[in-house]
């Protein structure tokens, strides 16, 4: 089965009939400011991805880790991991994810054939976490905008590890969330002997795995790039896994640019911040409280709640019709927008007004004399 996720405008598009340039397409969490492409280099192009040591330098050094692998985007991981779990830890059969969340996770679970705990707003009771069992947190969630501190994660880590267990931290949209609230500073260096014949149980901190995102806060998802934080068991499980030439060249070395380009990154942050705060601000101004209850999210997002479930879904299909394409919920009674710019605000502004006011129009009933 095929998972829907956001960002499948050409399909939008062709259902409603409506040219691709026309639409505003705010329907994932990607930031709409873009790290601007480097000069790369026409070699780049010729040869084969190669390992790159300036790219893994710069990564350690932004996500504050002494372990790392490059991956091809978050996905890679989620999909093998059930599988490289039972392999690791035969004694494991319980996964603990948020019900709602990134459906990717519990699909790739599920598939593999594990049983599935869903656990709502707060994390499940630590006492009552199975042995040998893996808890996956989305920190922030997407779409809920639910975040951990730190000090919960790590008592949650500890007692897995006491557990025989796993704690998988999905840390795709923490990159505009506050300085040091990352957990990929507290992963283990394990143990770097590649030739190690000590099994699950006997090495070191394994007990933990962080997947960061790339492309999301630097506007770039479209060259598929991620990073898996972990212990060098974990990393090289997964790197025999995987294979080579995990990422091409030419997004290696974009990467390897934009990692090590903290003033841009800061300058993003402030301008993510403040168009997430005046967003925020126009739904709150174009929908009325009888029919919006409350807004969620980050600064890469904001999920709306309302009172009436079937609410947006109608939203959905009216702000459809103008040509914005937006992301509604799979339970089909929460909407997602992804951050616009400022020059974008102003249309998806008069789109959710014209939308809302739609919605509070009452359908005239027809008199048949």
């Amino acid at each position: 089965m095929t998972l829907l996720h956001g960002g499948q405008l050409e399909q939008i598009a062709q259902q409603y009939n409506i040219p691709l340039d026309h639409w505003l397409d705010v329907s994932t969490g990607i930031a709409p400011i873009s790290y601007p492409i480097p000069a790369l280099p026409v070699n780049i192009w010729q040869r084969l991805p190669q390992k790159s040591p300036e790219l893994i330098a710069a990564a350690k050094q932004y996500y504050q880790c002494s372990q790392l692998i490059i991956t091809n985007g978050s996905q890679a991981i989620i999909k093998a991991l059930p599988t490289l779990y039972r392999q690791k830890n035969v004694l494991g059969n319980d996964v603990y994810l948020p019900e709602r969340g990134y459906k990717e996770h519990a699909h790739a679970w599920q598939l593999a054939g594990y049983t599935v705990h869903f656990y709502q707003t707060l994390l499940p009771e630590m006492n009552d976490l199975l042995p040998n069992s893996v808890l996956v947190i989305i920190n922030p969630n997407n779409p809920t905008g639910q975040f951990f501190n730190k000090r919960v994660i790590d008592k949650y880590q500890q007692q897995l590890k006491r557990l025989n267990g796993l704690l998988v931290l999905d840390e795709a949209f923490i990159d505009v969330m506050p300085d040091n609230e990352s957990y990929c500073s507290n992963i283990a260096r394990g143990i770097d002997d590649k030739n190690t014949t000590q099994n699950f149980t006997q090495i070191g901190n394994s007990h933990c795995l962080v997947l960061r995102s790339f492309g999301k806060f630097f506007g770039l998802a479209g060259i598929r790039i991620g990073f898996l934080v972990a212990d060098s068991f974990w990393c090289q499980a997964f790197e025999s896994v995987l294979g080579p030439w995990q990422v091409n060249g030419p997004a290696q070395v974009i990467a390897e640019h934009a990692l090590k380009d903290t003033q841009w990154q800061q300058t993003q942050k402030e301008t993510l911040h403040q168009l997430k705060v005046a967003q925020a601000l126009m739904f709150a101004q174009v929908f009325p409280n009888t029919v919006l209850q409350s807004s969620h999210g980050c600064d890469l997002f904001i999920t709306l709640h309302f009172h009436h479930q079937e609410t947006a879904k109608k939203l959905y299909h009216l702000l459809c019709q103008q040509g914005v394409y937006c992301r509604l919920s799979d339970e089909q009674d929460t909407l997602r927008f992804g951050i616009t710019t400022q020059a974008l605000l102003p249309r998806l502004a008069a789109a959710c007004e014209q939308a809302c006011k739609l919605l509070l129009t009452p359908i005239k009933s027809v008199t048949t004399l």
